[in-house]
C-alpha cells in the first residue's frame, strides 16, 4: 500500500508541472494610438457645403473729375447777374459778390468747392513768368493784377496749358469727359469758357452737357459744338478743404448786351 507521504509528494509534483506548462499572461490595457486619423475624402454622395463669405462693400472716394462736375452743376442753382466789371477783391480766396459773375467765375467757384484757389495759383504763376501769359492791348497791363487776372479766359487757358493737360481739339463727343475745361471763340478777341459735366445730351447720348454762364447766369446746356472750340484742358490741382470768404461788395448796374445768333444775349465786353 502507498503511504500518505508518498501521495502528498505525488500531488505536489503534479501541481508544479501544471504551473510550469501554463501559457496564460496577465491582462494588459490596450495602448492608445496618438496618430490623427485623416479626414474622410468627400465623395459625390457627401458634398462639401461651404458658407459664402460676407464682405463689406468697399466705398471708393469720388474722382476729382466727378467732384468738379458736381460742383459745376451746383452752380446752376445760384442766381447770378452777368457782370464782368473790374472790382478790387481780397487775396487769396478773393471773390466778387456772390450775386454777380461771368463765365470764368463758374470755373473759379467750381474749383474752390474742391479747395483750389485759381486766383492765388494764377497770380503766383504770372508773378514768376509774366510774359508767358497774353497781354491784350485792351488790358494795358504792366504786371500781374490779382484782382482780375484769374477772371480772364486767356489767362486761364495759359495756366491750364502750363500746369494741366492740353488735348487736341476734335469734334468727337467721346473725347470730352466730365471735369474737362473747354473754351470757345465767340467774337474777335473774345472767348468763352465752361466745364463738361457728367450729364449727357438727349439728342446725342455720347455728348456731355456743359455748365457755363453766357450772359444769362450759370446753366447746363448742350452747347459743346455750338461754338468754335479754341481749347480743351484738364486740370487736377491739389485740393485743400477751406471755406473761401467773400471780400467785396458791388452795386447793381444795368448790363449792356449784344445779341449773338444761336447763343443769346452777350455783354459787349465779356471780360475787361
Amino acid at each position: 500500500m502507498v503511504s500518505n507521504n508518498a501521495l502528498l509528494l505525488l500531488a505536489s509534483s503534479i501541481i508544479l508541472s501544471l504551473t510550469a506548462c501554463s501559457t496564460s499572461h496577465p491582462t494588459k490595457e490596450p495602448v492608445k494610438s496618438t496618430q490623427v486619423k485623416p479626414a474622410p475624402v468627400p465623395t459625390e454622395k457627401t458634398p462639401v457645403v461651404t458658407k459664402p463669405v460676407k464682405r463689406k462693400p468697399v466705398k471708393t472716394a469720388p474722382s476729382f473729375a466727378s467732384r468738379l462736375s458736381y460742383a459745376a452743376k451746383n452752380r446752376t442753382r445760384h442766381q447770378i447777374r452777368y457782370d464782368g466789371r473790374y472790382i478790387k477783391i481780397g487775396y487769396p480766396w478773393g471773390d466778387v459778390p456772390q450775386n454777380i459773375g461771368v463765365c470764368t467765375d463758374v470755373v473759379i467757384r467750381s474749383y474752390r468747392k474742391l479747395g483750389i484757389d485759381l486766383q492765388q495759383q494764377v497770380h503766383k504763376d504770372m508773378a514768376s513768368d509774366f510774359y508767358a501769359y497774353p497781354n491784350l492791348t485792351k488790358w494795358s497791363l504792366k504786371g500781374p493784377d490779382r484782382n482780375i487776372d484769374h477772371r480772364r479766359v486767356y489767362n486761364l487757358k495759359a495756366f491750364f496749358k502750363r500746369h494741366g493737360y492740353t488735348y487736341p481739339i476734335t469734334y468727337k463727343p467721346e473725347h470730352y469727359k466730365p471735369g474737362d475745361i473747354v473754351t470757345w471763340i465767340i467774337g474777335p478777341g473774345q472767348e468763352h469758357i465752361g466745364i463738361v459735366v457728367d450729364q449727357r445730351s438727349k439728342q446725342d447720348p455720347k455728348r456731355h452737357m456743359i455748365v457755363h454762364n453766357i450772359a444769362e447766369g450759370p446753366k447746363m446746356e448742350d452747347v459743346l459744338f455750338r461754338m468754335p472750340i479754341s481749347g480743351h484742358y484738364r486740370y487736377y490741382g491739389q485740393m485743400r478743404y477751406v471755406k473761401p470768404p467773400v471780400f467785396a461788395k458791388n452795386d447793381s448796374t444795368k448790363d449792356q448786351a449784344a445779341s449773338l445768333p444761336g447763343i443769346g444775349n452777350i455783354p459787349a465786353e465779356l471780360l475787361r
